[in-house]
């Protein structure tokens, strides 16, 4: 499974619009734009098909865990 079927799957599971992707991205200080996300989002016969690298993933299921579950809350130790 490619890091662009995993994008899909949590795209339609979750019921997720490009401008929540945006949202979630931005979250962690990446930045992502609409473009990018439509050519990921492609079949890969499609002319402009994207392959998603791990760096979006990665900053994108990390954007994921503060979209549902909040900032992470610092402990003074």
């Amino acid at each position: 499974m490619s890091n662009n079927d995993i994008l899909k799957k949590l795209r339609v599971a979750l019921s997720l619009r490009t401008e929540d992707f945006i949202t979630i991205c931005d979250l962690v200080g990446f930045k992502v734009t609409k473009a990018e996300l439509g050519d990921i989002f492609r079949n890969e016969d499609h002319e402009n098909f994207k392959p998603c690298g791990d760096q979006i993933l990665r900053n994108f299921l990390n954007g994921l865990v503060i979209y549902k579950r909040g900032p992470r809350d610092e402990k003074k130790q």
